[in-house]
């Protein structure tokens, strides 16, 4: 017979257990079992991609072109590389489901719809510019011409590239550390945020394509003015992003913080920024954005390097292939810069998302 103490200690170490749950855990604890048509249809809709790109496959090939083709493999090549890279993330993620781990086939699950829907934007692409001609060619070359002439021109590409990511980052970078600096200072101190206010009021309705024109002519150079028109859209998303956040940390907390004896600088540093820190990352991930535009429209305007000046060099010789080979890899640079701001947002802020304590 089971005494009361030993029911006790059952039970605390079944809070104990429960209480190291993960998010995922408990998600999996609380939904219902799904039933076999649901199983069924999951089942399809992670096969969907597959069948997908036997459709752009089978669309390329067997459909006649309207216009002239060069190296035809280079699409096809590129559509199985798709596929096969998806085959394999779906075979990992039922070996990881068949030891009890079902995060990676709940990703898989979740973005097989949009892998399905690319392979069919791929293949209404192709249909509408080499097979049917509705978007005119050369002006909106087929996929496979722009894969074609990204490889051919790949030296001058990456060149462009390395030179944006500079240009990018450095002028990024110091945004926010500047940003940083003056959104917690003007957030916690009301001396500074009465003489900084009015500035950022001033300065943030101006959009930052305004400044070009300016700075490119007062600069000493482009590069250094185009850094300066980057760091200064960077700057005023990270400033307004910490001070609302340490505006609308609760008061209490520095309360507490204070009996217990904490000093200014703790009340800084161990309260304010943490409490902060989901609106000063989100303001991280907008500085982002801005600063891809402004680097964008730098580049087209004077800087004579990059991406923006590749695609503006590529029109004015009516290279339209080369112009939109630069455009998917912006796209694809600024997709993985996300990506990986995401990433970064989500390990600082793992206790939102992580173990429950």
């Amino acid at each position: 017979m089971v005494n009361v103490d030993e029911k006790c200690i059952v039970k605390n170490e079944n809070t104990v257990r429960l209480g190291r749950l993960t998010r995922q855990q408990l998600k999996e604890l609380e939904e219902k079992e799904k039933t076999h048509g649901q199983k069924i249809m999951n089942r399809i809709i992670m096969v969907l991609p597959v069948i997908c790109g036997f459709i752009a496959i089978m669309e390329y090939w067997e459909i006649p072109n309207g216009s002239p083709n060069s190296k035809p493999y280079t699409y096809v090549g590129t559509v199985v590389a798709f596929m096969l890279a998806y085959v394999v993330y779906a075979l990992v993620a039922a070996v990881k489901k068949w030891r009890g781990d079902k995060t990676v086939a709940d990703k898989v699950r979740h973005k097989a719809p949009l892998f399905s829907a690319l392979f069919l934007l791929l293949t209404a692409y192709d249909y509408l510019t080499l097979k049917t001609g509705v978007l005119t060619q050369p002006f909106v070359p087929c996929m496979n011409s722009i894969l074609n002439i990204a490889w051919e021109d790949r030296s001058y590409l990456i060149t462009s590239t390395l030179h944006t990511l500079r240009l990018l980052f450095l002028g990024y970078f110091i945004g926010v550390v500047l940003g940083l600096v003056t959104g917690i200072a003007s957030g916690y101190f009301e001396k500074v945020r009465y003489w900084l206010d009015p500035v950022v009021k001033f300065l943030g309705p101006i959009p930052t394509s305004t400044w070009i024109p300016i700075i490119m002519v007062v600069a000493s150079s482009l590069f250094k003015g185009a850094v300066f028109i980057i760091a200064l859209g960077s700057w005023f998303a990270v400033t307004v992003a910490a001070m609302t956040g340490i505006q609308n940390v609760d008061k209490d907390f520095f309360e507490a913080a204070k009996t217990l004896g904490a000093s200014e600088r703790q009340l800084v540093f161990k309260v304010a920024i943490p409490h902060a820190m989901p609106s000063i990352l989100q303001g991280c991930t907008q500085a982002m954005s801005s600063s891809c535009v402004a680097i964008m429209i730098a580049e087209m305007m004077g800087v004579k390097a990059g991406l923006g000046w590749y695609m503006t060099w590529a029109k004015s010789w009516a290279a339209y292939d080369k112009m939109f080979a630069a455009l998917f890899v912006i796209c694809l640079i600024f997709t993985i810069v996300t990506k990986v701001l995401d990433q970064i947002k989500h390990r600082v802020l793992r206790w939102q998302n992580g173990v429950m304590n």
